[in-house]
């Protein structure tokens, strides 16, 4: 059943697989399973002898369905989904339902992203153009023992083209509808005869998919999601003897974009308030009542639209930089070991800009000065020895990583928002705690009588007391160090010449430590301690409830007189083992059967925001380390002599202590749910047919994820359970209970030195809920997506033109649901309750149809 036992990354095996000279070429596309080779154990093994589940796509595959970035690949993977928020930084992969929620860099990564060798230490980091691949690996499950902490969900291992001794040169040239345009080049051969290089360069813009009504302005730009970038990464291969390869690699990209927008999908009653004040009524898209949903009459469903309410900016720019050296030595005197180093250095920053309240109204905003943003610089080195004999593959290794993470965080009151928190205080707010009441809290008085726009702004009446100023706002800072080190062992005994035994071990030390610095400026938190101040006249005139609430709106995070110049220290250290034990038995030479149990582990850390119960804030921002046990049992078979793979693997994992980061509308707040079940199903399929060029390649993913029925008293903060009680018993968010994929790819030669094919990749996700919240207006319904591209090319591959298309049936598709922020309750009552949710409900959209021709030319 081993294709390739030990076939390790040595020089001697670069020379096979094309790193070296006379035959570094790139590796042909595999026309048979038993040519499929991974490296998901660190070593270079055939696909149907690692006992784990694997979906790997080869470089023809991904370039056909027109794989650029880690998004794109959904496509291809059953069970993995990708989405992106408030910025393309904030991308969060999940698989089998499992991944990291929120807009929080303090949390780290549940899937973890590694590029040749290096680990992205968040999703958004790893997003970007990938250049030229030349495959993708999938991880299902926890991969904690060779790839460390935060892959309690799996990795996405991404292996690059390498340098060639022999002259190479590539180019596409790309246009598509959106205005979009791509340029990309490459030079690969040697430069001496023991050196190689490789050059990548790429460039693509777009104009932007969304429509965007700039209300109150300042902003002009009408468009968002738009895309300009550029990238360029070098490469170097040494071959300085026959038993050392050393592979460098410098990277360099830089992405100045709008993104991103937000459309309303339900207005609730506050929407009529925040129209009043927009220019021109431009605020948010209108409510629309007189259905069941809601408060009688209804406040309903809107219909699907592009159409977007932003009066600030919503720039990102992202510059990403980066330099590995990995080395492979062959140790002739070591039993005819390979001892690999992998060096790597980063450096990566996002700055933004956003319209918090996501209207035309100006109410709250970021600027894009250097305020909002966040960077990371890290350093990791990695050192394996392996080796192996006929009944032992051993390795051995030793892992050592800093990251400093650097976040500015702001908020900014607009002209606006002074009269919009006076609204929600009056009777103009419909169906609002304070009906049925008029009057505004001053400084020195308890309420004035005067609810017009302009009459009742909060503590402006008299005009010696307090207001929300334009201009008012917050700037935090928070400075995170990270140190992780990590002792490691895989190993795999044959027991017999069809039963193996594999045992893994990791040991992992952690510390990490927090500086903060909350600071309100201008002016802020006045209107804050005024309300505190009266708290028994406001109690008096509204009642206690109303009071609460009244103070809590005047109190919100970014307004609360608490965090005036208030700076925190935070640090933690910890110590985790995780590892798997893995029994294989070939039942033939063909067919694979496994069972494994592994441990998965990710690191405690910080919630890098204001963070307060009631008006109070938390003197910890600190959520623990989340665990996960997974059980599998497994079936690889290889058929019709070597030209089918079906692989199916059943798999039930629980995780403990969760790191759930869910939006409350006003706050992101961070809980350790107790336990989280993970049970189901994934088959994989790759079928080279009998018919010349035409091949398949396919999979199903089952599964059941589930919270389990906790209640308040299992959480840190127990006051946080209201606006998590839909979860307990429940199916987690971003969980389809099925998804499958399917790509048909045919190609051949109709004469004349031509060469003419087509692929076709599908996949279908049923129903589920993009609210971490799960309130039922994150429903996402069953859908089916589709990419395709049409191919005319010389035979000889010197050229090709391309016809292709994304999302070909113009899916309309949500891609997370959130509360906009101060603009209605969800959670008016407790157990929630439709008919007094009164929240306007946003989304972030999935893309639109795409479509566009590419020309190819290689030399």
């Amino acid at each position: 059943m081993r294709f390739t036992q030990i076939l390790r990354l040595t020089a001697s095996a670069a020379v096979l697989s094309g790193l070296a000279a006379g035959a570094a070429q790139a590796q042909d596309e595999p026309t048979r399973v038993d040519e499929i080779i991974v490296t998901a154990q660190k070593r270079e093994q055939s696909l149907q002898d690692v006992p784990i589940v694997v979906t790997t796509l080869s470089e023809e595959l991904l370039e056909d369905a027109g794989v650029r970035d880690i998004k794109d690949l959904q496509i291809l993977t059953p069970g993995l989904t990708v989405t992106s928020t408030t910025s393309e930084t904030i991308t969060t992969a999940r698989i089998r339902g499992v991944g990291t929620v929120g807009d929080n860099p303090g949390l780290e990564s549940s899937v973890g992203v590694v590029i040749d060798g290096i680990y992205r230490p968040r999703n958004g980091v790893g997003f970007g153009d990938l250049g030229e691949l030349q495959r993708i690996e999938v991880l299902k499950g926890p991969q904690g023992t060779l790839f460390g902490r935060n892959t309690s969900a799996g990795v996405i291992n991404i292996i690059t083209e390498a340098p060639s001794f022999n002259p190479g040169m590539e180019a596409e040239l790309t246009y598509g509808d959106y205005g979009s345009w791509g340029a990309a080049g490459s030079v690969t051969g040697g430069l001496s005869e023991t050196v190689a290089g490789r050059l990548y360069v790429a460039a693509r813009q777009r104009d932007g998919f969304y429509d965007v009504r700039t209300g109150d302005g300042p902003r002009t730009n009408t468009e968002d999601q738009t895309q300009d970038f550029w990238t360029i990464r070098g490469q170097l291969l040494f071959l300085p003897s026959d038993t050392v390869s050393i592979r460098a690699i410098a990277d360099y990209s830089t992405r100045e974009e709008f993104c991103c927008v937000a459309t309303q999908i339900r207005s609730g009653p506050t929407a009529g308030l925040v129209n009043l004040l927009a220019t021109g009524g431009q605020g948010v898209r209108p409510a629309v009542t007189g259905g069941s949903f809601g408060p009688a009459p209804g406040y309903q469903f809107l219909p699907y639209s592009r159409t977007a309410f932003s009066n600030r900016d919503t720039g990102q720019d992202i510059e990403d930089m980066g330099l590995s050296v990995q080395a492979d030595i062959d140790l002739e005197a070591f039993g005819g070991s390979t001892l690999t180093s992998i060096t790597g250095v980063r450096s990566w920053e996002s700055t933004n800009g956003m319209d918090i309240d996501f209207s035309g109204a100006d109410l709250l905003y970021r600027d894009q000065n250097g305020d909002f943003g966040f960077g990371l610089d890290t350093l990791s080195q990695e050192l394996r020895l392996a080796g192996g004999n006929d009944r032992l593959d051993w390795l051995v290794g030793a892992y050592y990583s800093s990251e400093d993470l650097a976040r500015q965080d702001s908020y900014f009151y607009g002209a606006d928002y002074a009269n919009y928190v006076s609204l929600l205080l009056t009777t103009t707010a419909p169906g609002g705690p304070y009906a049925g009441r008029v009057g505004c809290l001053t400084a020195g008085a308890p309420f004035n009588t005067a609810p017009a726009i302009g009459g009742c702004v909060v503590g402006l009446v008299p005009a010696t007391g307090v207001t929300f100023a334009p201009g008012q706002g917050v700037r935090d800072r928070y400075s995170q160090d990270t140190e992780t080190f990590a002792l490691f062992t895989h190993n795999t005994f044959a027991l017999s010449d069809r039963l193996d035994f594999t045992f893994g071990l990791r040991w992992t030390h952690e510390e990490k430590t927090l500086d903060a610095l909350q600071t309100n400026i201008n002016g802020n938190g006045g209107v804050c301690a005024a309300a505190a101040g009266n708290a028994a006249g406001i109690a008096g005139a509204f009642g206690p409830a109303a009071a609460q609430q009244a103070i809590g709106l005047l109190c919100l995070p970014w307004s609360n007189a608490a965090f005036n110049n208030r700076a925190t220290h935070q640090e933690n250290e910890e110590d985790a083992i995780s590892g798997t034990v893995n029994l294989s038995f070939d039942l033939t030479d063909d067919v694979m059967i496994y069972g494994a149990y592994s441990r998965g582990y990710k690191g405690a850390g910080y919630n890098l925001d204001r963070v307060q119960t009631g008006v109070t804030p938390d003197a910890s921002t600190f959520f623990p380390a989340e665990t996960v046990d997974s059980w599998e049992l497994g079936l690889k078979s290889t058929l019709m002599d070597g030209s089918m793979l079906f692989n199916v693997t059943a798999f039930h994992q629980t995780f403990s202590d969760f790191q759930l980061n869910t939006f409350l509308g006003t706050a992101f707040v961070v809980e350790s749910i107790p336990e989280v079940t993970s049970v189901g199903l994934d088959i994989d399929s790759i079928w080279f047919t009998p018919i010349e060029g035409l091949s398949f390649q396919g999979g199903v993913t089952y599964t059941n994820t589930e919270y389990s029925n906790f209640t308040a008293a299992d959480l840190s903060n127990p006051a946080r359970f209201g606006p998590l009680s839909l979860l307990p018993g429940n199916t987690m968010s971003f969980a389809p209970e099925w998804s499958a994929t399917g790509a048909v790819t045919f190609e051949r030669s109709i004469g004349a030195g031509l060469m003419a094919g087509f692929n076709l990749a599908a996949k279908y996700t049923s129903e589920y809920n993009t609210k971490s919240d799960l309130l039922p207006a994150g429903i996402q319904e069953a859908m089916t997506l589709f990419n395709g591209r049409i191919t005319l090319g010389a035979e000889d591959e010197r050229w090709a033109l391309e016809l292709w298309g994304q999302n070909l049936t113009d899916e309309e598709y949500y891609q997370v649901v959130f509360n906009a922020p101060l603009q209605g309750t969800a959670f008016a009552s407790i157990p929630y309750n439709p008919a007094t949710d009164t929240q306007t409900y946003n989304a972030f959209l999935g893309a639109p149809r795409t479509w566009g021709v590419t020309l190819r030319v290689r030399y």
